[in-house]
């Protein structure tokens, strides 16, 4: 059995603490084969830097996907020109943008394929059609044999993340939506032994909103301002993932569980 633990996003300083401090108990509980994150706030909430992927990957973290927030720090350009970086960009960028948007990583003996997909409903960025994208790395990969196949879908609209988790049903073993910061529970193995979640969510400060301080958000709603975001640093902290475990032999999920927790930090 192939046993995956999943993070949402995890924002800025206070989330890659929160991971520091959690992670080693969750997998002493779990025994991941593999621990993912979603990896595109870990700099002070937006895009990613050289040191705070070392950082979370010191603490335990193995590979990282990402979303439509990966380009805010310039210096992922010169992360992704590494092809063995441990991070994905969303595979329905252009092919001209740095990075890779799908990888097949060896965990053990089992060869599991990470694909990463942006939403296009209530995104501003532009991006192709991750259905039509998603057609075309699973064509690409027919003939490899591989233990497992995951996706995580990062995207704004429920019914985008649900109508796509039914459209690869079957196909993929999982699909794992990120990027509102709110968990959902909806975890369920479908039909065709895919398992699925519509957001994981986060892992960072918890009394905020969506990890942002409230003051700032509250500000930008009652005043009409857009003032930037700051990440509180210190505090209380949600900790949202999700473990899977997939039959190799089948590439489908066995099953799908949330995990829900706090710390402080």
């Amino acid at each position: 059995m192939l046993k995956v633990l999943f993070f949402g996003d995890i924002v800025g300083k206070a989330g890659r603490r929160a991971i520091a401090k959690v992670l080693p108990e969750l997998k002493k509980k779990y025994q991941p084969d593999i621990t993912i994150a979603n990896g595109e706030n870990l700099a002070h909430g937006v895009g990613i830097t050289q040191k705070t992927l070392d950082e979370c990957l010191g603490y335990g973290i193995d590979f990282f996907t990402s979303g439509n927030h990966i380009w805010k720090k310039p210096e992922v350009e010169k992360i992704f020109a590494n092809p063995d970086a441990p991070l994905i960009r969303p595979a329905n960028y252009p092919e001209s943008k740095p990075g890779a948007g799908q990888k097949t990583i060896l965990v053990g003996s089992y060869p599991l394929l990470m694909i990463n997909l942006n939403g296009r409903v209530f995104i501003e960025e532009e991006f192709s059609d991750p259905f039509k994208k998603v057609d075309e790395i699973l064509s690409a990969h027919a003939e490899q044999n591989l233990a497992g196949i995951i996706i995580d879908l990062h995207a704004e609209a429920t019914s985008e993340k649900v109508a796509f988790a039914w459209y690869v049903n079957g196909r993929v073993s999982a699909v794992l939506g990120t990027h509102t910061h709110i968990p959902t529970a909806d975890e369920k193995i479908l039909s065709g032994g895919t398992a699925y979640i519509t957001d994981v969510g986060m892992v960072g400060p918890k009394n905020e909103v969506l990890g942002v301080d409230k003051d700032i958000i509250i500000n930008n709603f009652t005043e009409n301002q857009r003032k930037a975001h700051q990440i509180p640093e210190k505090g209380e902290c949600i900790i949202n993932a999700v473990f899977l475990t997939i039959d190799p032999e089948t590439k489908k999920a066995e099953t799908i569980e949330r995990i829900n927790v706090t710390t402080s930090v």
